[in-house]
């Protein structure tokens, strides 16, 4: 619970902001993500649960952004990094672990021929670009509009809110078409005709699921035009299936990212595709090579260790349906309490069971920012945190049922600045802002 209060973690914070720009590592980690004066840095974590640097204990969702779908500290996972960390770390050599982790994967997601490690997302991601640039001899990009993050690279970061530093040219070369239209995609296909060496997308997000015939025809366009498809399963990994969306849709990309809870929140990427497109970054090409994932870390033994692990997990229980049968309470837990309050439909919680977030309206049923950060502010007050309801297999009945009862009160406070229009007198501080923006500064609630 929060009842010790955050003033150390409110001393932390404002250190971390001398000396890490940002005051995180991560810009959807940063404290303008989260109430004003309730910013818990962490200092450890069980299961479902994490505490902070004041004692307080926290239910928490997210779950290291989506990374940790077995739960904090999960005794296998470490069990099997332990051992691997006994015998050495890093080497100047490949080492049979390496092997095996890749025909873990490769047995996993029969789609792929070839695979190759990192140490994050958009290392794969751009890496996927780069081979795509080079087997088809184009520029341009197209990526799907409506998903918010690809890669933290140029030929992406250029298009988002943050874009300072991106030379002009750079952002010109990435175009975008719409979820569940291939009418989009066909128009950009006939704008930019012959020059599209890709095409980028989630097969699934949280909140959109593929419309019957349109991944498939996205993989027909891409087939017709010569350019290749790219899918990217940070997220759909592992939470849809062990195999990423690709096995639960049918259709197979030519290249693959993957990232997120592949290692259970240990470092670990991968890019994984077709072998004439792999082999381009590799020693059996007569083509002009690609610098490919060349990394220090890329193979080091903890991270691909815990991969391991995070397999047999997968194949010897079901964390998939757990967290699908946990998410599916919750959700209806959470959308019932809000009818019975009257904050239905301001604040409804959807989305696949895996992979909930919730939403949050002012009166006249507008998204807002400063609704959202009334209901993180009470939320956190009852002992939850989390900027969505990304569940984990290790969420327990007791779990959800803590979470149904902290919705409950926060509900509460939600109707009074329904009723009222306004979550002046309710809420402590400014809004949480837009994680990527132009400016540094978000807006603060006017004055009274």
């Amino acid at each position: 619970m929060s009842a010790n209060g955050f003033q150390r973690s409110a001393r932390l914070q404002a250190r971390l902001h001398e000396i890490v720009p940002g005051g995180a590592h991560t810009y959807a980690r940063a404290s303008d993500q989260y109430p004003e004066h309730m910013t818990p840095v962490l200092e450890r974590g069980s299961g479902a649960h994490v505490w902070d640097v004041d004692g307080n204990r926290f239910v928490e969702y997210g779950m290291g952004l989506r990374a940790v779908t077995l739960g904090h500290g999960y005794e296998p996972v470490l069990a099997a990094v332990r051992d691997a960390m006994s015998n050495g770390v890093n080497f100047t050599r490949p080492t049979a672990l390496e092997l095996a982790a890749a025909e873990d994967f490769l047995t996993g997601v029969p789609g792929a021929d070839m695979v190759k490690f990192a140490k994050n997302g958009s290392d794969a991601t751009t890496a996927a670009v780069k081979l795509a640039r080079a087997a088809t001899g184009r520029a341009k990009v197209a990526i799907c509009a409506d998903q918010p993050f690809f890669s933290v690279d140029d030929w992406f970061i250029g298009t988002a809110g943050m874009n300072a530093g991106i030379p002009e040219a750079t952002r010109e070369l990435t175009v975008s078409f719409r979820y569940n239209d291939l009418g989009s995609l066909r128009e950009l296909f006939d704008i930019h005709n012959g020059q599209i060496a890709c095409v980028v997308l989630e097969a699934a997000s949280a909140l959109r699921e593929p419309e019957p015939g349109f991944l498939e025809g996205v993989r027909e366009l891409c087939d017709r035009e010569g350019s290749v498809l790219v899918f990217d399963e940070m997220i759909t990994g592992f939470r849809w299936s062990a195999g990423g969306a690709q096995q639960v849709y049918g259709v197979r990309p030519d290249l693959s990212c993957w990232g997120k809870a592949m290692g259970n929140g240990f470092p670990i990427a991968a890019l994984a595709g077709k072998r004439e497109l792999m082999e381009l970054g590799g020693l059996r090409t007569d083509a002009a090579r690609v610098f490919l994932l060349s990394t220090t870390h890329g193979p080091e033994t903890a991270s691909l260790a815990a991969f391991r692990a995070v397999v047999r997990a997968y194949r010897e229980t079901d964390p998939v349906g757990v967290m699908e049968r946990q998410g599916a309470v919750l959700a209806d837990a959470v959308n019932e309490l809000s009818r019975e309050l009257g904050t239905f439909p301001a604040v409804s919680v959807i989305g696949r069971p895996s992979c909930l977030v919730f939403t949050t309206a002012d009166a006249e049923g507008r998204p807002s920012q400063a609704y959202r950060t009334l209901f993180l502010q009470e939320l956190l007050r009852h002992g939850v945190l989390g900027q969505s309801f990304v569940i984990s297999a290790a969420h327990t009945d007791a779990d959800v049922e803590h979470t149904v009862t902290a919705v409950r009160a926060a509900l509460e406070v939600y109707a009074k600045a329904l009723d009222a229009g306004t979550v002046d007198g309710l809420l402590d501080g400014r809004p949480v802002a837009p994680a990527l923006r132009s400016h540094a500064a978000p807006r603060r609630l006017p004055d009274r």
